[in-house]
């Protein structure tokens, strides 16, 4: 297989896998609801928590980002790359979050995509999503909203890559880095609603369905 359809082919199949709707699917099997019209309308694990609780919370976050972890494991599957060239999985990684965010079969309207780009940031540099998942663990204990602790992983991962290999980074890294900055900016935009909320003091908190 040639470099360029082995490129089309992963990603490709890293959007399609990251447009799998398992907060939908799951609310449907479990408790017979259609999660869009529930709440704020999200496929995303918040959104089903008000459903399914904290165990359906937990379940659609690790498969949202368990399918963001296997998007970027299929690009060596695909194309025989050079090892530590980081351009096809970082490909695969946008691909993911962008059919999870956006996908067809649910006329483009998805999930806000943080889980699914924590997962496949964290096949590219688990170090990093470490300490990003350590700051979503301490904001959302702090205030309770899922959504700040999105955007405040977001933001933490890019300085994360940047603290733990500095040279790296501003190298041979450049396109981890690179997403990283895009996909903070992608999480603020997909987040202003959750931000006119918070700012309006209507946001709802996790635990509260």
């Amino acid at each position: 297989m040639s470099d360029w359809i082995g490129w089309v082919a992963a990603v490709v199949a890293a959007f399609f896998l990251g447009t799998v709707p398992f907060g939908l699917l799951l609310a449907r099997a479990v408790a017979g609801v259609d999660i869009r019209k529930v709440g704020s309308g999200n496929i995303g694990a918040t959104n089903v928590a008000r459903v399914l609780g904290l165990k359906g919370f937990l379940a659609t976050l690790l498969l949202d980002a368990g399918k963001g972890l296997a998007a970027v494991r299929l690009a060596p599957a695909l194309v025989a790359g050079r090892a530590g060239d980081l351009s096809l999985p970082v490909a695969c990684a946008a691909a993911a979050v962008v059919g999870h965010c956006f996908p067809p079969f649910l006329r483009f309207r998805g999930g806000k995509g943080a889980a699914t780009a924590a997962g496949a940031l964290l096949g590219l540099d688990a170090v990093a999503v470490g300490i990003a998942a350590g700051v979503w663990v301490v904001v959302l204990a702090v205030t309770r909203f899922a959504s700040v602790a999105s955007i405040a992983m977001g933001l933490a991962f890019p300085l994360a890559v940047l603290v733990v290999e500095p040279r790296e980074a501003l190298h041979e890294r450049v396109p981890l880095l690179g997403l990283g900055c895009a996909l903070a900016g992608f999480l603020l935009l997909r987040h202003r609603s959750n931000l006119r909320r918070l700012l309006a003091g209507t946001e709802p908190r996790v635990g509260r369905r």
